[in-house]
Order: structure tokens, then sequence, then C-alpha cells
């Protein structure tokens, strides 16, 4: 499996990252194991969680994801294989929430404790947080790096000029950079990432590891009718795609996977890879045979004319 540089770190990462939001709400522990077990078997090595998920469970206090994770790179003894990456900054709690110096100490703890590691791989700042100076969130960043507790920063859900701010800080402090940003990027939400941050990321040489890569789902073709949304717990994320250029989407999936006799989900995540500023878009799934399909998508390689239809179609 060809690896890629996350950012200016050294790491080398798997062009296709598989998300962890899934573990501990949608599947139990055993499936996760399951996909987690064949994720590493076919040569991929990425996996991205977060301290929050899965929160909005009734009953979860958080860390459920990083719990179960923790749980199976213990029993696989396998930690220097795999590249780790969590998140931190979401509410977690009363007064546990932003990118403050003492939450983000607090925090890293939690999570290490939940991971059952002693270093975080990539640490994310997962929004901005506005209440606390970028100064002081990069120094708290840089302590963890110093420590060992992190290899690489990273930051999620950043506009342009908080973005262009933080690693103008980083440079002029000479303090660790973020090395990668997640965006909110796919088929169907192309507009915030290609006008306003591909350029900053492609400036700086930052990794781009977007979620939602397949749109809540719907651009695997499941969600193609309004009866259609029920079929999962993420139907309802899908709803505002079902219009015109949801459609017309689908149909230029439908197009260029018959020509490779593949399916709409390998073209999707396909056309994330091509992209040549994206380094590995982050996809879930909840079977090993959901799984399959996505690394299926690592071999498929669109020609120029395919993508120019899929570009047009999602204009």
């Amino acid at each position: 499996m060809p690896m890629r540089e996350l950012g200016q770190s050294g790491i080398r990462v798997s062009n296709l990252c598989l998300g962890g939001n899934v573990f501990g709400w949608t599947i139990d522990e055993a499936a996760s194991f399951r996909i987690l077990d064949a994720y590493l078997d076919a040569g991929m090595n990425f996996i991205d969680t977060a301290d929050i998920y899965a929160i909005w469970q009734p009953g979860s206090s958080g860390g459920d994801s990083e719990t179960i994770l923790g749980r199976w790179l213990k029993a696989r003894g396998n930690r220097k294989r795999v590249v780790v990456a969590t998140k931190v900054g979401m509410e977690m709690g009363p007064g546990k929430i932003g990118l403050s110096a003492k939450y983000i100490a607090q925090a890293v703890e939690d999570s290490l404790r939940r991971l059952q590691t002693d270093y975080i791989d990539l640490y994310q700042a997962h929004k901005d947080d506005p209440n606390t100076p970028v100064e002081e969130t990069l120094r708290a960043f840089a302590k963890l790096v110093e420590q060992g507790k992190a290899r690489a920063i990273g930051a999620s859900n950043f506009g342009p000029a908080r973005l262009e701010e933080s690693l103008k800080t980083s440079h002029d402090l000479g303090l660790p950079r973020y090395e990668s940003l997640q965006p909110h990027y796919n088929l169907v939400e192309r507009a915030e990432y290609e006008t306003s941050l591909e350029a900053i990321c492609e400036k700086h040489q930052l990794a781009v590891i977007p979620y939602w890569s397949l749109a809540s789902g719907f651009l695997t073709g499941k969600y193609r009718h309004e009866e259609d949304l029920g079929k999962s717990t993420r139907g309802k994320d899908a709803k505002k795609y079902l219009n015109d250029r949801g459609r017309r989407v689908l149909a230029a999936l439908d197009k260029v996977a018959a020509e490779h006799e593949a399916t709409p989900t390998r073209v999707a995540l396909a056309w994330l890879m091509a992209r040549p500023s994206v380094t590995a878009p982050i996809a879930s799934a909840t079977s090993v045979e959901q799984l399959q399909e996505l690394i299926a998508a690592t071999t498929l390689r669109l020609t120029t004319d395919e993508i120019g239809q899929l570009n047009a179609a999602s204009a």
C-alpha cells in the first residue's frame, strides 16, 4: 500500500483513513475489532477518532470510540503499526470544552488513558476556539510535543483566517505548526474547501483529511428517495442532498461506476483521492463488507474525463 506523508511531519499514512466515530455508537466492540483487524490486514494504518465520540447517544459521557480503539491496540499489541489521530475541543461536559492550555493538558491525559497509550500520533483541535488566544493553544500543543505525548498536531473545522493566523503564529514563535486540516469536503460539499481553504493547505503543504467523505452515506447511492432516509441512523443527514443537484451527482457516479464495474462509493472516494491536495479521506464502516468497498476505492483510478464529468455534475 503506497503511503503519503502527513504534512511535513515525517509520519507516513495510508491514502484511506478509517473513521472511528461508529465505534461504540452504531457498532459494538466486537464488530469494531473485526473492522480494525481487516483494515490493518489490508495494509492500511491511519485511524481517526475523537474524545467526544459518541457523547450524543443516551448514557454516554464520551470517549466510547477511544476506549474501544485502546482495547484493540492493547489486545493486538500493534501500537507501533498504527497512526492514531484523535481530537480535543468539543464539549465533553460542564467546563470541559475549548482549546485553553489548562483544558488541553487535562483532555490529553483522558484520551491517553482511554487509548491505553503514552502518545498520540496526530492530536487535533476539533474546532476553533474564539475565546482562547491562538498563541495559548499552540504553546499548549507544543508542550505536548516536547513531552512526547503528541507526535504532530492538526486542525479541524478551522476557517481560513484562523488557520492562517495559527500557521503564522507557529512560524513567528518557532512552535510546532498544524500539519493537517480536517475539513468537511466531498462531491456535494465543495465550495468552502475549494474556494478558501485549499490554497492555504497547498501553500503550506498541509495534509488534508476530509471528513464526511461520503456525505453521510448519500454518495453511496443508498438514499435516492425520501422513503430511503429511514435505512440508517444517518439517513436524516442525507435528506438535504435530495435535490436536482444531488440527483445529477448520483447519475454521474452511476455512469462512472458502470464504466469501471465499481460502485458509487468507490468512485466518490476515488474522486477525493485524485484531488492533488487531499492526503487521505476519512470514511467509516459498520461491517467488514462495507470496509472492503472503501478499500477498493484506493486502487480505482479515474480518468481526467471522468473527473470532469463528476466536477460538472457537482458544480
